[in-house]
């Protein structure tokens, strides 16, 4: 023991570069993704992302990629060992992107809808984004004492499913439509993603794939728009380095409110990346390093509550792939830089220039990628008798996708009928249009997208567990979907997606789905026991 406490650790290796580019490429592209979906999308302002949510989002990277540089130190140095690799942690790209489609963004255009000025309702957004975020790390810090029960409890079709759903629909869908506002470009950087990420070939000088799509994309994006042969409006980014300290606020109080319509959304995002990090903590320690499994989900949970306290719209997460980084000679040295380069970068404004530089047409496929990966693996991991019931829950992601794009682009639906409305105003035009076969089309949508990914998990979840033969459980989860019917849970009808008392509501539609779930749940309840049995 004491030639082992004296000895001299070596954390920081060669590989550590290597490892640094690619965690820190990951973290700086979903800071982008945020930023452009966010303008792209919903007309946000891009000052207002960049000055308010950047820093205090890189500054939850950077508190849990030092905590996670020092655990890696501390496990070298109680063990003896050279090659201890730190748990990667960064930005989760599903709820990243789940959070500005489901949350920031409609909330930004219900409130210019409202006649709000775009600063107001801007802030208004950011509000709810901040609480939002911190009702997830409070989330994720109960959830850490419970994490695995979660895991073993619920079959991988509800969980990966639920995910599966996100990446095909929010990943994969939505990037690839922005790729053609850009169509040389966009397609120049989706080409080097098949060749490099998803065909997995070697680039020129073994060159990172995704490095290079965003380097080339950019370069041809920002030339030929220089040239006026974009095929969309160009701008030339302006590049002020303007400093942004990452400062406490209470601003995220005002926002509870209307935070509490998007627990939908932040509970399954929360509850999955813990899940997540329970697996990533068991691949960490069959490639050797015995991490804390509580100690690495509670420091996912405290760096998104920071985040969230200083203005942070995007949580934290340990990443899949600490193999791969052990396999780069990553050690506890990638960690650290890439919390330093992200959370200083995000204060001191380095960052909001690099992603006022990168356009959104080279980044989208990078996200078209991962949203394919995660799909991959959610069809993969679970056992093919389960296949019906992962795809079931891909329907959910679905519906919300197609009704934020109906919802979001509404102004051009009255367009078309000949009306004359200001962008974001609803008239009545479109309530007249509404009435007939869009309306209830519509409202349908509303009602399978809202609360999308718990349904998605509860759908999959039952289903698997009906094919399992396993009936009296497949009828619990039922009657839970009966009971967050009620309550606006998922399928919620109002039209902020916000909670209520079904019995309370003019409209009996909430009541009756949720009779459907009883009837279904209690039908299979007598039969569970034989079943279930023979199941086990």
């Amino acid at each position: 023991m004491s030639s082992t406490s004296h000895r001299r650790i070596e954390w920081l290796a060669w590989g550590d570069l290597n490892a640094f580019f690619g965690l820190m490429l990951d973290n700086l592209l979903n800071l982008v993704v945020m930023s452009t979906l966010l303008a792209g999308v919903f007309r946000f302002p891009l000052e207002f992302t960049l000055t308010r949510m950047v820093p205090g989002t890189a500054l939850g990277v950077l508190v849990g990629d030092l905590v996670y540089t020092w655990m890696a130190v501390r496990l070298a140095r109680r063990t003896g060992r050279d090659d201890v690799t730190a748990m990667p942690l960064g930005l989760d790209t599903p709820s990243t992107i789940g959070v500005v489609l489901v949350v920031i963004g409609p909330v930004f255009s219900g409130a210019r809808s409202d006649g709000m000025s775009e600063h107001d309702a801007a802030m208004v957004a950011w509000q709810v984004g901040m609480a939002t975020m911190v009702a997830m790390g409070l989330v994720k810090v109960a959830c850490s004492f419970v994490g695995d029960i979660v895991r073993r409890t619920v079959p991988n079709a509800g969980l990966l499913g639920s995910l599966g759903g996100i990446g095909i629909a929010l990943l994969a869908f939505f990037p690839l439509l922005k790729i053609f506002h850009a169509p040389v470009a966009g397609m120049a950087a989706f080409g080097i993603v098949v060749y490099g990420l998803m065909a997995g070939r070697k680039l020129p000088l073994r060159l990172p794939a995704a490095f290079m799509a965003v380097v080339i994309g950019g370069v041809l994006y920002h030339v030929l728009g220089h040239f006026d042969m974009l095929g969309t409006a160009y701008e030339a980014p302006e590049l002020p380095l303007a400093p942004a300290l990452p400062l406490p606020t209470l601003e995220f109080v005002a926002g509870l409110g209307r935070a509490i319509d998007y627990l939908p959304v932040a509970i399954p995002f929360g509850i999955l990346t813990i899940v997540g990090g329970i697996n990533v903590t068991e691949s960490a320690r069959l490639a050797g390093d015995d991490y804390s499994t509580r100690d690495i989900l509670l420091t996912e949970a405290v760096a998104t509550l920071v985040a969230g306290l200083c203005g942070g719209v995007a949580q934290s997460t340990p990443y899949i792939g600490h193999p791969a980084y052990k396999r780069m000679g990553g050690r506890a040295g990638y960690t650290l830089f890439t919390g330093l380069f992200i959370g200083l970068g995000g204060a001191l404004g380095l960052l909001q220039s690099v992603v006022r530089l990168i356009p959104e047409a080279a980044v989208m496929p990078i996200l078209v990628f991962v949203g394919l990966e995660i799909l991959g693996q959610s069809t993969q991991q679970c056992p093919q008798r389960h296949s019906a019931a992962v795809g079931l829950a891909f329907l959910p992601a679905i519906a919300e996708v197609i009704r934020i794009i109906v919802t979001t682009h509404h102004a051009n639906l009255v367009g078309a009928l000949g009306a004359q409305i200001d962008p974001g105003v609803f008239s009545p035009a479109l309530d007249a249009a509404l009435e007939g076969p869009a309306g209830d089309t519509l409202l349908m949508l509303s009602l399978l997208g809202r609360g999308f990914i718990i349904t998605a998990v509860l759908w999959g979840a039952a289903a698997a567990l009906v094919i399992d033969g396993r009936l009296r459980t497949a009828g619990i989860y039922l009657l839970i979907c009966s009971a967050l019917t009620v309550f606006g849970l998922i399928h919620s009808i109002a039209p902020s997606g916000g909670l209520y008392l079904a019995w309370e509501l003019d409209s009996p539609l909430p009541m009756l789905v949720a009779a459907g779930y009883c009837l279904l749940g209690i039908a299979l309840l007598p039969f569970g026991a034989e079943h279930d049995a023979d199941a086990e």
